[in-house]
């Protein structure tokens, strides 16, 4: 931790400030105090979180502009103009809420953003995602400062109440007039933190599929063995369930290589058919794709494609027929997002600032194709 003395001195003195010879990196400081706004549910401070993001779209110098999903809810959009705006332009999502948490199972107040001595910093919401969003903001005021100019338009939106499944946030987000005049041709959202060297790219993410099933058999007296009865068809039809179920939980266990989002879970509750969109993650058959992975092979990032297996805002966005692709540069670190002392290394919070330089260098400079 940082100590900072003030000595009140005789009048031959003036007030001297003693400072540490190590500074915090400011951008580690941003982030820090983003964690420390509580939008946590089920009562997010919304309010302040808008405040601080309107401070940070002055620094960067981007148009700023608050929209309300549903009252209440706000979605902050900063724009920065390219210099051919009718191209497709970039989208730089992120959420603005957290999960509840429970502290008395927290090391530090999970709202301090607390700093120890190895570089961790402790807070709700510092995988998920308030990371990814200071990254963003981080990565441009660096490139902007290094005089780079972009070619194509990059919009950042942060929104509401993903963690409620997006309902009140970009549910509504898509259908208004401003998000359409936005002209979107690749978004990019949050991934998960990945324990080993490599980094995950999510270009799609697995379709709930809720399934209703009405039983229906012959009534009468309980005392009896009546035929055809709700309870038998109902046992056979769980059973059928739960036997697939048992199958894709044991391929999950024989294969190390496999995760949630390789198999199929099945859980009874609701049947409603969706689509299942993905990006094209297919090297020369997708220019979007191509420019995001030349930046992470510039920054030497080792990718693996994945499905997401729960579910983010992109589920909107995809519908729209627009790419998107879930990636939060966090690797050599537990996945700890909804977990109790969820946290963050500065050295990979700083790196994750790099990659995205790059990234957003290449695809708001991608020609048109």
């Amino acid at each position: 931790q940082k100590l900072n003395y003030i000595i009140y001195c005789s009048d031959q003195f003036r007030l001297t400030p003693l400072m540490m010879t190590e500074q915090e990196n400011p951008a580690v400081t941003n982030f820090r105090n983003y964690i420390k706004i509580k939008t946590v549910h089920p009562h997010p401070d919304y309010a302040s979180c808008t405040e601080y993001l309107q401070k940070q779209a002055k620094d960067l110098e981007a148009e700023f502009q608050v929209v309300e999903c549903i009252p209440g809810k706000p979605a902050v959009i900063m724009t920065l103009l390219g210099e051919q705006p009718d191209l497709q332009s970039l989208l730089l999502n992120s959420h603005t809420d957290v999960v509840p948490v429970f502290p008395d199972y927290w090391k530090y107040d999970p709202f301090s953003a607390h700093k120890d001595e190895n570089g961790d910093i402790y807070g709700r919401g510092t995988q998920d995602m308030k990371c990814v969003g200071i990254q963003y903001l981080e990565a441009l005021k660096r490139l902007k400062k290094d005089g780079h100019k972009f070619l194509r338009t990059i919009h950042l939106t942060f929104v509401p109440d993903e963690e409620l499944g997006g309902r009140d946030g970009m549910r509504h987000l898509v259908k208004m007039e401003v998000f359409k005049n936005m002209n979107i041709g690749l978004a990019l959202d949050e991934g998960y933190a990945s324990s080993t060297e490599k980094m995950e790219v999510f270009y799609g993410q697995r379709t709930p599929w809720r399934v209703t099933i009405e039983c229906q058999g012959q009534p009468g007296h309980g005392s009896q063995f009546i035929p055809n009865t709700v309870g038998k068809k109902l046992r056979h039809i769980i059973n059928s369930f739960l036997g697939y179920r048992d199958q894709q939980e044991q391929k999950l266990k024989d294969n190390p290589q496999l995760d949630l989002g390789d198999v199929t879970t099945v859980n009874l509750t609701y049947l409603k058919l969706m689509t299942k969109e993905v990006t094209c993650v297919e090297d020369g058959k997708n220019p979007w794709w191509d420019a995001f992975s030349a930046a992470c092979k510039k920054e030497n990032v080792q990718l693996e494609k994945k499905i997401f297996p729960a579910s983010t805002d992109m589920k909107y966005v995809r519908q729209l027929g627009i790419n998107a692709l879930g990636f939060s540069p966090m690797n050599h670190t537990p996945r700890l997002l909804h977990d109790h002392n969820e946290f963050l290394n500065e050295k990979i919070f700083l790196r994750g600032i790099d990659i995205y330089y790059s990234i957003i260098l290449n695809l708001a400079n991608l020609k048109p194709y």
